[in-house]
């Protein structure tokens, strides 16, 4: 296993690229070296753009109920009336989210506009 592990050294990596760009003409390393920086700016720039939300939310948890076989239908439609109502509130609360997250980007991309 120590001979087979032994073929990896880092130094003999180092000295076979080092061996390998001392072959290559002075634009190609210059296009090789600037590709390299263009890759990790882009790169360092999806990392320092990121952020990573700190708080901690309770998760939601949807429980099923469980009904019974012998419900009548108007017990059916007053339970769809009741939880309509429930589902119109809900979905002014996400809709009101949804508004004050699109106008907080519409405020971000009103102050990166003169950059374009």
């Amino acid at each position: 296993m120590g001979n087979f592990l032994g073929r990896y050294n880092p130094f003999r990596a180092l000295l076979d690229l080092r061996r390998y760009l001392g072959t290559r003409k002075k634009y190609e390393i210059l296009i090789l070296f600037g590709s390299l920086m263009l890759c990790i700016l882009i790169v360092g720039g999806f990392a320092a753009g990121s952020t990573v939300q700190r708080e901690w939310r309770r998760p939601t948890i949807i429980y099923v109920q469980s009904w019974r076989a012998d419900r009548t239908d108007a017990e059916i439609v007053a339970q769809q009336k009741i939880d309509g109502d429930k589902k119109k509130i809900e979905d002014a609360k996400q809709k009101k989210e949804d508004d004050e997250r699109k106008a907080a980007f519409k405020r971000l991309n009103d102050k990166l506009s003169p950059w374009l």
